[in-house]
Parts: structure tokens; C-alpha cells; sequence
């Protein structure tokens, strides 16, 4: 079937959003990856809003690998939740694997002091 790995996709993110939900204290840190961009926002699921996002379509992000600009939309998540005073997040990686862009992105943003 055409569409299995994009089915295979939403079956595992409906599991992981079972088990996810974020708050204002600790929000949910949702990471969507395209094949040219990635996007990364952190939720407050009580009252359904973005507190902060950050995506390689920015101009400051610049030039380099996938990999790289996923590891620099971490760095610049992580600045952006330390001016709105947030510490800890939940991961959620909305179905994707643990592996290449989105593992850069989590690395960037642990290594810019989000706690998860």
C-alpha cells in the first residue's frame, strides 16, 4: 500500500499520545519533520497552546546539513523556553524514530539545558 509508512506513523503517535500530555509547568515538546524542514513546539495540553516554536525555516538556523540545522532548532527551542522560564519538557517525537534529525534536535536542546 502506498501510504503504510505514513499509517504506521499515526498508529505509533496515537500510542504515544496516550501516554503524553504536557502542562504549563512541564509542556510537551512536539517535533514534526518534513523533508525539508523540521519543527518543534512546546505545548501546554490543558489549554491547548503553544508556548514557544521554533523551526529550521528561520533565517537564523542558516545553511549546513539536515542534522545540523535540526541540532541548531534545539539550541534556538531551548533559548526560547529559558526567556519564557521552562526547564523540564516531555518529549513527544510525534511517531518519528529516535534516530538522525530528531535525536539532533532533543541532543541540542538537552545540551542548552531543557531537562527530559
Amino acid at each position: 500500500m502506498a501510504f503504510s509508512n505514513i499509517k504506521r506513523r499515526i498508529r505509533i503517535k496515537r500510542g504515544i499520545r496516550n501516554k503524553v500530555s504536557g502542562t504549563a509547568q512541564r509542556p510537551r515538546l512536539s517535533v514534526f519533520r518534513s523533508n525539508k524542514a523540521i519543527y518543534a513546539q512546546l505545548i501546554d495540553d490543558v489549554t491547548g497552546t503553544t508556548l514557544v516554536s521554533a523551526s529550521s525555516k528561520d533565517t537564523s538556523v542558516g545553511g549546513g546539513t539536515k542534522v545540523d540545522q535540526s541540532k541548531k532548532v534545539g539550541v534556538m527551542l531551548a533559548d526560547k523556553a529559558k526567556a519564557a522560564k521552562i526547564e523540564a519538557i516531555i518529549f513527544d517525537r510525534n511517531g518519528f524514530r529516535f534516530h538522525g534529525r530528531i535525536a539532533a534536535l532533543a541532543e541540542g536542546a538537552r545540551e542548552n539545558g531543557l531537562k527530559f
